[in-house]
């Protein structure tokens, strides 16, 4: 990518062509001094104390090429444990022999195994404006957005061969007046949005300093045992030809830049727009921040498959990002635009499509036709592309989240404190021991797409509000991930809280208020349950491994199907208050019918009595039958 107005670029450097680069070990290397003694200026740099990087963002500019000048380059270091630059492009030193190969190894099998419609699709992200390009990952969302801010792009589709010249997206001669490239324009009903993703893809944003200061060759100078040779000859486009087994896309052949020093493949500048672009979305538009996150991981993979770009290129962009986004976030001089974009989108989203904030979510997952539609695929697709070729090496250690990072969370998790959000960051986040990701503040491991279904793990007792009548996640939220932690949950407020995972924390849940939705049959974890107040939910049987005590006001909501275990086992006793409630829900497709007695609650041992019990059946009612150590009801007809 082009480096930004202003910024100035490094003096000339030895531009040699012919070379050889073992990552083997066993071959000469070329003599060259290093630009910098990256662990060296590292360790000197940490007896300093360096600034968090969301305080000192705003140094990333070209002029600045070190650990100690450069925020994004020092939390890059992970990197530097990898490669050794030089003070050329190509004379750079590999330090991890075995990850090195399998980077180009990964290369080579995925850009030999490209298809054309994969090939296809990669030209035209690489050509397409980025911020433009991250708007499919709004789903049936997507085309109202593109009209509401009057975003286009020339970039549609990609030709047969090789395109004789540079392409660049532009503003089609027949688009309508206003209209823009990338987010869209300023003055268009979601300018606020626009601006905010230009703003958080600003001048500081750029991957070039990156570029210069690793000078990390691109994967097509590289062959598949990860040595560079030049070979001398130019091919029919007049580019050199190297030793390599990684093949571009045909498109893009001339799409490359011919400046193999101003042209580094660490960081992906690419990934880092698509990552910078889906957080900015992602704020304004939360109800799809799982997709848009899964949108960035998917599009930056297709740099790989282009040939353009590396693994640990795309996972250096990726890194860098994700520190960026949070730093333009938490950037005081952005709070009333951040606030004004979010607010902006969820007006001009539910006014055109008949919503209100409590169910625009649902609207943005009805497209059975969306590509991120199915959750646990995109999951799946995801988890690789965290780490690709790294294996992890060592003990874990905990994640101390960087200043700032709860900032992404801000409105997918609107009713956690900045303390909690950061619990959920550090709680979701992927082991340490990754080498590229375990650079200064570890940035690289969080977790975003996991961190938007809640925490991880209760570490310590959390408690939690949720305010139905300030709407949207306010409302109603749900917790997929799977949580451990010796800490217990206590859920407050009017709102509706849905636990869908299986469950092992062990402090046990308190629910005070509102509503408790059981999703999972173990998602009540492994400690006690006590219902002071509001709705407990579940609509598939449900163990608690703890005692239950279901106080006065309270209310436990079940649905009974036919030929079916008890809705509710609890291993130890079960005390019902005076004032306690039971309401039953007849399942829809597998109903019990009139005249069978149903379980409904097992446990070691049982007293007390609901106050009443009630059914939503107008045909038939439930008797409760009551044993020492468990409750069922014969239903009869009315």
């Amino acid at each position: 990518m082009p480096s930004p107005a202003g910024q100035s670029t490094p003096s000339a450097v030895n531009r040699r062509r012919f070379l050889k680069v073992s990552f083997g070990g066993s071959a000469a290397l070329v003599a060259a001094p290093t630009l910098v003694s990256w662990l060296g200026a590292a360790d000197a740099k940490a007896a300093t104390a360096p600034l968090p990087f969301v305080d000192d963002y705003r140094t990333n500019i070209t002029a600045n090429l070190t650990p100690e000048t450069n925020a994004v380059v020092r939390i890059l270091g992970g990197f530097a444990r990898v490669w050794k630059t030089g003070a050329a492009w190509n004379t750079g030193t590999p330090l991890r022999a075995d990850v090195l190969r399998a980077n180009m190894q990964y290369c080579t099998a995925v850009t030999g195994a490209r298809t054309e419609a994969q090939g296809r699709e990669a030209f035209v992200h690489d050509r397409q404006h980025q911020s433009y390009a991250m708007i499919g990952g709004l789903g049936p969302l997507s085309d109202l957005y593109k009209s509401g801010a009057k975003a286009v792009t020339s970039i549609t589709s990609a030709p047969d061969t090789t395109p004789p010249t540079k392409i660049d997206d532009a503003v089609p001669a027949d688009a309508p007046a206003g209209s823009a490239l990338g987010a869209g324009s300023y003055t268009s009903d979601l300018g606020l949005v626009a601006r905010l993703v230009d703003t958080v893809r600003g001048p500081y944003a750029s991957g070039n300093p990156g570029k210069y200061a690793f000078q990390y060759p691109r994967p097509w100078r590289m062959n598949e045992n990860s040595e560079v040779v030049d070979t001398g000859r130019t091919d029919a486009l007049g580019f050199p030809v190297y030793d390599s087994k990684v093949v571009v896309v045909p498109q893009l052949l001339r799409q490359r830049s011919t400046s193999p020093a101003d042209d580094g493949g660490f960081p992906s500048g690419h990934t880092n727009a698509f990552h910078l672009a889906s957080l900015a979305y992602a704020y304004a538009v939360p109800e799809r921040f799982q997709e848009l996150v899964t949108r960035a991981l998917a599009l930056s993979h297709t740099r790989i498959v282009s040939g353009m770009h590396s693994t640990v290129d795309v996972l250096g962009g990726r890194i860098m990002a994700t520190a960026l986004a949070a730093a333009t976030l938490a950037d005081p001089a952005n709070a009333e635009l951040k606030a004004a974009a979010r607010a902006q989108a969820l007006a001009y989203f539910t006014g055109k499509t008949g919503t209100t904030a409590d169910t625009l979510f649902a609207y943005a997952h009805s497209d059975a036709s969306d590509p991120y539609a199915d959750r646990e695929a995109n999951a799946r697709a995801n988890a690789p592309r965290l780490t690709y070729v790294l294996e992890r090496e060592g003990r874990s250690t905990p994640l101390t989240v960087p200043k700032g990072a709860e900032v992404l969370l801000e409105t997918r998790l609107p009713y956690l404190t900045a303390a909690q959000r950061r619990e959920v960051l550090r709680t979701t986040a992927l082991p340490s021991g990754y080498v590229l990701l375990d650079g200064f503040e570890q940035w690289g491991r969080l977790d975003l797409f996991t961190a938007a279904d809640g925490y991880g793990a209760f570490d310590s007792d959390v408690t939690v509000t949720l305010d139905a009548s300030r709407g949207g996640f306010e409302a109603a939220d749900s917790w997929r991930n799977d949580i451990g932690g010796d800490g217990g949950l206590t859920k407050r407020g009017s709102g509706a809280l849905t636990l869908s995972g299986h469950n092992r924390y062990r402090g046990g849940t308190v629910l005070e208020a509102g509503v408790l939705v059981a999703g999972h049959e173990r998602a009540l974890g492994r400690g006690d349950v006590r219902l002071d107040g509001g709705t407990l939910r579940a609509g598939e049987p449900v163990r608690v491994r703890g005692a239950w005590t279901q106080g006065a006001g309270a209310v436990l909501d079940l649905t009974l199907h036919r030929y079916h275990a008890p809705a509710l086992r609890v291993s130890g006793r079960v005390r019902l208050d005076r004032g306690s409630v039971l309401s039953l829900r007849l399942d829809a497709d597998r109903p019990p019918v009139a005249g069978s007695t149903v379980p409904v609650i097992e446990a070691s041992a049982l007293r007390g009595q609901f106050d009443r019990v009630e059914l939503n059946s107008d045909h038939l009612r439930a008797v409760p039958v009551y044993t020492a150590d468990g409750l069922s009801v014969r239903l009869v007809k009315r």
